[in-house]
């Protein structure tokens, strides 16, 4: 799983990079370019709930192998795309198999390792996940500038085949597999359509005028149509559940401020401070490298004093590292916005192996698939809704430097509010023995709780 997360956070990282050759390439605009990333994207936040609830009642290595094989096919058709047209449809069938494979990485680790050690199982992972986006960064502007950027969808192909053969020996079969049932298109069919319209406003937002926030409200009919579809049902109770809201509101408002900074940083750095785009990446890289760092001490800490408290402690350390970039000037330097990056990335490291763990803690078992992808629809939302953020805000300020710093103390804002709720537990939790004895579960109460509910 750990090498699933690898090739997910290098495809993502590296097609970045290799954007503007493929425009150039392809001779496309920038506006139809961009949906290179974003559809494959698209599915991920569309197809994500959908996917997970047919994967909890199927044969787990089927549905890895099949994922695999059918990214590996659609990596290889993006690479040989004859043009813009094709090269987007190619990676919306790449995210249709991905979004599987990212429900079912937290599935698969959750059920190979004991209680005890999820912590550290989920901070091994998370840390491989950041080494890939280290390794796009810094490889795909080698790939393109030597082989060309079709490699960079090449390299899915060989990882794809070496995954399919270690599902086949590792992970053991729970069933059979078998296709959605019907009811899922028209689920699919709504969803799809509201994250595609929310998605095409995200994109509009650099435009003057609320025309993009009223293309938004749009998604909403659609929504509640889906909300009352009887397969909707599971997929509530699963969200209503506390130990599912808290993690997935502050992975959301984290993969916000991250998609933020990825966003904002190289235009203030480039275009504001003058920096050279190589000093510009490298400074990027500080704040995965110290995620990396920071992730199997997240899942060992967590493992031992429990996941709310180490999660908080990683949340602290993102919302400190925020406000450090809030006072960002002229004067500064790229090594200035670096550290304050290794600290925001520190933060991460902490909090992501405890937020995951949390959250998978928290479903029945017949819904740890569908929670699994509530997860990655929280995430990839999260990195849709940053940069649209960042834009807005700096538009306020004429793009200036004081928009920058609008837009820091923005995703300040969003990751403190987010973390209200879980310092507001904690803090309940700790009053509790002090004010009432903590009531002995039945023994047909304890039989309903959720898998690894009892978090050590």
């Amino acid at each position: 799983m750990g090498l699933a997360v690898f090739m997910g956070s290098l495809d993502m990282s590296v097609v970045n990079v290799a954007l503007p050759a493929i425009r150039d390439s392809l001779q496309a605009p920038t506006t139809t370019a961009q949906w290179v990333v974003l559809g494959y994207l698209l599915p991920l936040v569309a197809l994500g709930l959908p996917t997970g609830r047919w994967l909890d009642g199927i044969d787990r290595r089927g549905a890895l192998v099949c994922s695999c094989a059918g990214f590996a096919a659609a990596s290889l058709t993006a690479g040989l795309a004859p043009s813009i047209e094709w090269l987007i449809a190619a990676r919306v069938v790449e995210g249709v198999f991905s979004t599987a494979l990212m429900a079912l990485i937290p599935v698969l680790v959750t059920t190979s390792v004991d209680a005890r050690v999820r912590g550290r199982a989920m901070g091994i992972v998370d840390a491989i996940g950041m080494l890939g986006l280290i390794t796009g960064s810094a490889a795909g502007g080698l790939l393109v500038a030597s082989v060309g950027w079709r490699a960079v969808f090449f390299i899915n192909v060989p990882v794809c085949l070496v995954l399919i053969v270690l599902a086949y020996v590792q992970v053991p079969r729970n069933g059979r597999l078998r296709l959605p049932e019907r009811s899922a298109a028209g689920e699919a069919g709504c969803l799809t359509g509201a994250a595609g319209i929310i998605m095409i406003a995200l994109t509009l937002a650099t435009s003057d005028g609320p025309q993009w926030l009223a293309l938004g409200l749009v998604a909403v009919p659609l929504l509640l149509i889906w909300r009352r579809l009887p397969v909707s049902v599971p997929v509530r109770k699963l969200l209503v559940l506390p130990g599912m809201r808290r993690p997935l509101g502050t992975l959301a408002s984290t993969s916000a401020a991250v998609g933020l900074l990825f966003f904002i940083v190289p235009f203030y750095l480039i275009t504001l401070l003058r920096t050279p785009p190589s000093v510009t990446g490298l400074t990027l890289l500080a704040l995965p490298v110290a995620a990396t760092a920071f992730g199997p001490i997240a899942g060992l800490l967590a493992d031992r004093f429990g996941y709310p408290r180490i999660e908080l402690l990683g949340l602290a350390v993102v919302i400190s590292g925020l406000a450090t970039l809030v006072p960002a000037d002229l004067s500064w330097q790229a090594i200035d916005v670096g550290w304050r990056l290794a600290l925001i990335g520190a933060g991460l490291g902490l909090f992501n192996a405890p937020n995951m763990s949390a959250a998978m803690s928290a479903p029945p078992r017949e819904l740890l698939a569908t929670a699994g992808s509530a997860t990655s629809v929280a995430r990839q939302g999260g990195f849709a809704f940053g940069p649209a953020l960042a834009t807005l805000v700096w538009g306020m300020w004429s793009y200036s430097v004081a928009g920058v710093r609008g837009a820091f103390a923005a995703g300040t804002v969003v990751v403190l509010i987010s973390a209200a709720p879980l310092a507001r537990h904690l803090w309940r939790d700790r009053m509790k023995p002090a004010v009432q004895p903590v009531a002995q579960a039945s023994p047909a109460e304890r039989a309903d709780e959720p898998l690894g509910s009892e978090n050590p």
